[in-house]
């Protein structure tokens, strides 16, 4: 089950197509922003705030945010939990 969670600043994804949540502080994901910069496979939804986190999606594209990866993993998790749960609006 694919679902949207807010990764700050009124910008959304779909849970669905996240393959990992990483901390932009190392060198080789540096290096991999720069060149999904440089290819135009980068989305910036920081709003001109410090990147916090990198989303790396099933498309190669890169998501930049200024959440914590600990804040946007909590709020994916609860994304598969309620979904787990049977609590989706999709029934309404």
């Amino acid at each position: 089950m694919n679902r949207l969670i807010h990764i700050g600043f009124g910008n959304i994804v779909n849970t669905g197509k996240i393959i990992a949540i990483v901390s932009p502080d190392s060198a080789p994901v540096k290096r991999m922003v720069q060149n999904a910069k440089e290819k135009g496979m980068a989305i910036d939804a920081t709003q001109g705030r410090k990147t916090k986190s990198v989303l790396v999606m099933e498309n190669s594209q890169l998501v930049l945010s200024a959440l914590l990866p600990e804040t946007i993993a909590g709020r994916a998790q609860l994304c598969g939990e309620e979904s787990l749960s049977g609590g989706g609006e999709e029934d309404e």
